[in-house]
């Protein structure tokens, strides 16, 4: 399946990518990856450093007649999202990932590709492997746990690397060139509940919405997208106020920088009130597919007859839930008054777990605004924190600032403007780049970030563009020889 993949050009970059992906590499379950990288540079002869939390540091002399060039950083983070389709068999913990060339397009077999950050990861393995690149000093860095954390970025000691420039490899549109992103905190909203004894004469349903696109909860925070979670707790709140619905358990979403594809949850009701709940829930279900037709055309909201459940929410505590979570704010809180078009802070409940006795709401809220984020952050806590909730944040790290004068950018602005014969966007993004944490320990570093296109990241469509990596291939192969002067 894979082979077709490595008869791609450029070859170097897509023979890269295969090997990686072959390798199972969830956030948080890197071991087998962090042993590939460091077994990688050893086998090149090259000096490989893991440090204490797991990230790998590849140096690499520079070519011939490039030693008074600027030592470079090439980094890219080593772990993927795992996220798969409902009806794929898949162990994102032993399994490599199934590709597939479709059009322009490489994507997986019902999960995530793993482009991102794979293609920034494949670009370095090729540039450290390779005889006839020209390049300055490089010292490769791959980080771990981007995408759950950042604690790889985290954990990284100052003085482990002596480059003046990094070239982060993690921005997903080939014409950006990206300077700024937003910092991010956990939110996490916990509390124990009473369960009851099913009532008499009750009738159990199970609720299911998926279909949805999810996506990057940062990058694509933005474009009208459902969010299961929210579509659920709507369903859940009419059906308690109309019918005095009660919930057995809920299982919503997964990883916190994912928006929410799924969610299921296990209720009962009076059976005096089966048929008028059920022509309510369809004119609800009508209702919502309605405002999702053109953004999530194959949104599918199921309810099927079920065995009854054991016990169920106490009912003043669910009451408390579905309003909570209908007053919690999911999306765009406020785009930036500097520059056009970009979000500036944004929330995505990410996880709604009821079971058992317990309740786990799990939000990540994201600003390039330190003090704004703490703000939306308080304003989820106050939230919740009404309805009895311990709410805890947790994982913050800061936000990039974006700097118009870095020499960096300016060769990448000439360079881009030369093969392509037009601008480059100059950005900042709503995702979570390592920069901003990486500038903590080397502030005098001169950061920037680019990559080839990928769509749909987080998601099981992510997609990785053909000619979009041969564009970007070219790119970074014209940025190792411009790299400026010591």
């Amino acid at each position: 399946m894979n082979q077709e993949i490595r008869n791609l050009e450029p070859g170097a970059l897509w023979n890269k990518f295969a090997d990686l992906n072959a390798v199972p590499r969830p956030s948080k379950k890197e071991e087998k990856v962090i042993a590939f990288i460091k077994d990688f540079g050893a086998k090149l002869g090259l000096e490989t450093i893991v440090d204490e939390v797991g990230n790998v540091i590849i140096k690499k002399p520079a070519t011939k007649g490039m030693e008074n060039r600027k030592t470079i950083v090439m980094q890219s983070h080593l772990d993927m999202v795992h996220q798969k389709n409902a009806g794929t068999d898949f162990d994102f913990d032993t399994q490599g990932i199934e590709m597939y060339v479709d059009g322009d397009w490489v994507r997986a077999k019902g999960t995530t590709l793993g482009a991102d950050n794979g293609l920034g990861v494949a670009t370095i393995m090729a540039v450290l492997e390779s005889t006839d690149i020209p390049h300055p000093a490089i010292e490769a860095l791959f980080t771990i746990d981007e995408e759950t954390g950042m604690t790889g970025a985290m954990g990284l000691k100052g003085g482990l690397l002596n480059g003046e420039i990094l070239l982060n490899l993690d921005t997903e549109e080939d014409d950006e060139i990206d300077i700024g992103c937003a910092g991010g905190v956990d939110v996490t909203a916990v509390r124990d509940y009473t369960e009851e004894e099913v009532p008499e004469n009750s009738i159990a349903y199970n609720i299911t919405v998926r279909g949805l696109n999810g996506g990057h909860s940062g990058m694509d925070i933005d474009k009208g997208l459902g969010n299961a979670n929210k579509i659920m707790n709507r369903l859940l709140f009419d059906g308690f106020e109309n019918f005095g619905l009660q919930v057995a358990e809920i299982n919503g979403g997964s990883l916190r920088n994912a928006i929410p594809r799924e969610s299921f949850a296990r209720v009962i009701i009076s059976d005096i009130f089966e048929e008028a709940f059920n022509l309510d829930i369809q004119e609800v279900i009508n209702d919502i597919k309605s405002e999702f037709k053109t953004t999530e055309p194959n949104l599918e909201i199921v309810i099927e007859k079920t065995e009854l459940p054991a016990k169920v929410m106490d009912l003043g505590v669910q009451e408390g839930l579905t309003r909570a979570l209908y007053a919690a704010h999911n999306g765009v809180y406020r785009m930036s008054a500097d520059m056009e078009g970009l979000v500036e802070t944004s929330n995505n409940i990410a996880r709604v777990i009821v079971k058992d006795g317990k309740i786990h709401i799990g939000c990540l809220t994201r600003s390039s605004v330190e003090s704004a984020k703490l703000d939306l952050a308080n304003a989820l806590r106050s939230v919740f924190e009404l309805i009895g909730c311990e709410v805890t944040f947790s994982g913050s790290y800061p936000g990039w600032t974006p700097n118009v004068n870095s020499p960096i950018l300016e060769v990448l602005k000439d360079i881009y403007k030369k093969q392509n014969n037009a601008e480059p966007n100059v950005v900042a993004c709503h995702a979570g780049l390592e920069c901003g944490i990486l500038g903590t320990n080397y502030p005098d570093m001169d950061m920037i970030s680019f990559g080839p296109t990928i769509k749909g990241a987080h998601s099981p469509d992510e997609r990785a563009s053909i000619s979009s990596a041969q564009k970007y291939w070219k790119f970074v192969l014209e940025i190792l020889q411009n790299i400026p002067l010591k």
